[in-house]
This record gives C-alpha cells, structure tokens and sequence, in this order.
C-alpha cells in the first residue's frame, strides 16, 4: 500500500519474486500465500515481529486513535489501497523497459486492487460513504525526498514505496490485534502477507537494478525520515498519521 496522500488518483513519483525475502529481522522467510486466520483472535495478542525496513516502531498513541476513529481509518485505508495500484502503474508507465520491474509492480497493481474492494465492501456494510479526505504530511515529505535525476529516482521511488508497504504492514498487523471487531480484526489479518509481499518485492527491485550496498546505505537514511516524520502523532487519524 505505497501511497503519497489520501485521495484516490495517479501520482508520478515512485517481482516478484518471492523467494526469501529480507522482511523481519529474525531468519529469513517465503512469503507466498495469505496465512490462515483463526475464527477467535487470542485474548492477548503477541507483538508484531520488528520489521526491518522500519527503523522506530508506531507509538501506541497512533493505536488509540485509530481506534477510537475506526470509520475515517476504513475510508483512509480505501484511498490508500487505490493510491498505491496507481503508484505501481505509473511506474510501469515510467519504466516500460524494466521488464523485471513491469511484471512484479503489474502484480501488485492487481493486488492492490483487489483490497480496495474489499475495504470498500467493509465501507459499504458499515454505511460509510466514500469521500475525500486531506491527506497527512507524511507521502508528501517523502515524496519530497526522492531525487529528481536517473537513476537515483527510480532507486528512490522504489524504495519511498518499500517503506510506506512496510509501514502499512505493521499497522495493519496491530489493527488485526486490537480491533474489538473480530471479524474485522479477521480481516486485517488476511491483508499482511501481502503488504509485507509487497514491501519485499521492492526491496528486491531495487537490488535487482542497483547494487546492495548502494540500496542499503539509501534506505538507512531514507528510513530514520519515515520514522522522524511519524514521531509526532498527526491530529487526524489515517494509516500513515
């Protein structure tokens, strides 16, 4: 879910394969089908693994607020979900000779997709109708990051998106451990393999284009912003306040 606002729209500015992906920081591991989601989540959760890419882990003050604000998240992760297919397509339109790049992000355009119906569906059965909604500083101060010369931009772009993938991974995960809901917990559950599929997959472009020293020395610094950006809790609740 790489995403640079909260309206639904193209935005320039940023395969798969799956085979062992640098996700977590325990052993490395295959990420190739959604897990099966227990019928009753476990009364106390156990915590997230840390996720590589992410160098500071979300405050629990975001938890609350998301929370307490479960409509505007649902409607917030809606745009999301369509912002990030159009992130993908517009890479390929970018890049039409990466071949390896246009087969891994046409995949995740589909996927991405698909889960904008099913948040939809989630709107719909909660009365929760589509609308706008302004958009938090967090995609367009990274947005700002990314270089404007080749091919230090497509290195950027692809790891810009990386990060918010990662980072919507891990919220996702704690919203499956903390919505009462536990059909909607259910649900949230279902979306993290493949936001952290996602996440990986652009790890893995990046160091199919560029050299892996080059790619982690990038991402570091690129890293300790997303985490700076997200330190203060912003007043309106999204995924990425």
């Amino acid at each position: 879910m790489a995403v640079v606002g909260s309206q639904c729209s193209l935005v320039a500015y940023n395969d798969m394969p799956h085979d062992t992906l640098p996700l977590h920081d325990h052993a490395p591991q295959k990420i190739m089908t959604l897990p099966t989601v227990p019928e009753k989540l476990p009364a106390q959760a156990e915590p997230l693994p840390k996720i590589k890419f992410l160098q500071q882990p979300t405050h629990p003050a975001w938890i609350e607020q998301a929370l307490q604000n479960l409509d505007t998240i649902l409607l917030d992760h809606s745009h999301c979900e369509c912002k990030a297919a159009g992130v993908a397509v517009n890479m390929m339109f970018r890049y039409p000779s990466h071949t390896q790049l246009v087969r891994t992000l046409t995949a995740i355009a589909r996927e991405e997709l698909e889960h904008f119906e099913l948040v939809n569906q989630w709107l719909e059965r909660r009365t929760i109708e589509m609308a706008p909604l302004p958009a938090p500083p967090y995609g367009s101060k990274l947005n700002a990051l990314i270089r404007r010369d080749e091919p230090q931009r497509l290195l950027d772009m692809l790891l810009v998106s990386g990060l918010i993938e990662a980072r919507s991974h891990e919220r996702l995960g704690l919203l499956a451990q903390h919505i009462p809901d536990p059909e909607l917990a259910k649900f949230y559950r279902s979306l993290m393999a493949s936001e952290a599929r996602h996440y990986g997959a652009y790890w893995v472009l990046a160091t199919t284009y560029f050299e892996v020293d080059e790619v982690t020395e990038r991402l570091q610094s690129l890293a300790a912003i997303e985490s700076e950006l997200l330190a203060e809790l912003h007043p309106q609740p999204r995924i990425h306040s």
